[in-house]
């Protein structure tokens, strides 16, 4: 077998895991609520990079020591964290990127990495393969790099190849909208993405408070043929449905941040902080962080909330919804279809997990066992 067909099939087998590690996050994510379900960890704060829309970065940060991050992804694994992404600033910057990736991956724990991919090299995503990543994120904000952003297609297009040929994490290449950044060249960087069989999805560029200003015309039809090409997958198309629709319109989101409990951001200092964006608050440091506080947190109410623009907050929040008000929230992610059964807008296979996990009117014996058989494959059980 030649090295291009073991690739794919160690791409097509680490898939295989993801898809059923990430099944077995959102179920126990469903049975409790008093657990992080992602984290951001900033383990350096200084970027080789100056884009003029980005607060989270400065040029002069050392690395924080790798003793003391270890010791942050313990207190994390011990708070039952399932994903932890390492973030900054430039995670590659730091000169044990890889061994966080590996320690986090080691510990049964979803592992990612939020990069603006300057510092990727064939041999480095070689590293990151060996290291277990699970998943890497790129912005890409433009096709020419400019005074806003050097995040360009020009410059990282050969990475972009790179990552198509011989990553075997999931790989993720986020199109931007919003501010100076063209909508046109969003639309180009998609199809180059889609072209390279990579997976693209959709941002919108916040302000410094994390909000972002009402969509024109123009912009509103470049996102929506933005959304046709981005990843169709559960959260990305519940996040549009329910999130991005209301915002680009300038209109306030009806939701329940979770912040503080499902989401932590732990600054390079180890403090735990709601977001990027609320750095500050509650700003507790990791090793006094606990369940304690979760709880709190995850009951009290986020002023920054309606017009937040976080999106990985939002998608955390999504399971929150579903485990409380499973009709409800399925029916906002996935609106019926007009005339038709309230579950005639969900795919296949959410449609398939409610009939199988929501009450029903009848529940045969065939519903029972295969419903018995999936709460035991992901080491959840079901109350009355």
């Amino acid at each position: 077998m030649n090295s291009t067909k073991k690739i794919s099939l160690r791409k097509k087998i680490n898939a295989t895991k993801r898809r059923f590690r990430e099944a077995k996050m959102i179920a126990r994510g469903l049975k409790s609520k008093n657990h992080p379900i992602l984290v951001h960890l900033v383990p350096i704060r200084r970027c080789n990079l100056s884009c003029t829309y980005c607060n989270e970065f400065d040029d002069f940060s050392k690395p924080v020591p790798k003793e003391e991050l270890l010791q942050r992804i313990d207190l994390l694994s011990d708070l039952g964290a399932e994903n932890i992404h390492i973030s900054g600033g430039e995670p590659l910057l730091h000169p044990d990127a890889e061994e966080l990736i590996e320690y986090i991956s080691s510990k049964g724990i979803l592992s990612g990495l939020l990069t603006n991919g300057y510092l990727l090299t064939i041999e480095r995503i070689k590293k990151l393969n060996k290291a277990g990543l699970s998943y890497l994120q790129i912005s890409v904000d433009n096709v020419l790099p400019n005074d806003v952003s050097k995040k360009s297609l020009k410059v990282l297009d050969q990475k972009l190849q790179w990552l198509a040929e011989h990553a075997e994490f999931d790989v993720s290449i986020n199109s931007v909208l919003g501010t100076e950044v063209s909508g046109e060249d969003a639309i180009l960087v998609s199809e180059r993405v889609a072209q390279l069989g990579l997976k693209s999805t959709v941002g919108i560029i916040h302000d410094s408070s994390g909000h972002v200003k009402p969509f024109d015309e123009k912009q509103r039809s470049i996102y929506a043929q933005l959304r046709t090409m981005a990843e169709k997958s559960f959260l990305n198309v519940a996040y549009y449905q329910q999130f991005q629709e209301n915002l680009i319109q300038g209109q306030p989101n009806q939701w329940h941040c979770g912040a503080g409990t499902r989401y932590l951001y732990v600054c390079e200092d180890g403090l735990v902080h709601y977001c990027s964006q609320q750095r500050g608050y509650p700003a507790i440091p990791l090793q006094e962080y606990t369940k304690r506080h979760m709880e709190l947190e995850y009951s009290k109410a986020k002023p920054c909330a309606p017009f937040c623009t976080i999106s990985c907050v939002h998608r955390v929040a999504m399971i929150d919804h579903l485990r409380e008000k499973p009709m409800e929230a399925l029916q906002r992610f996935f609106p019926p279809k007009p005339g038709m059964d309230e579950r005639s807008g969900m795919p296949v296979p959410v449609r398939f997990l409610t009939w199988l996990f929501l009450p029903g009117n009848q529940t045969s014996s065939g519903k029972r066992i295969l419903r018995r058989a999936a709460e035991k494959l992901f080491g959840v059980q079901q109350h009355n």
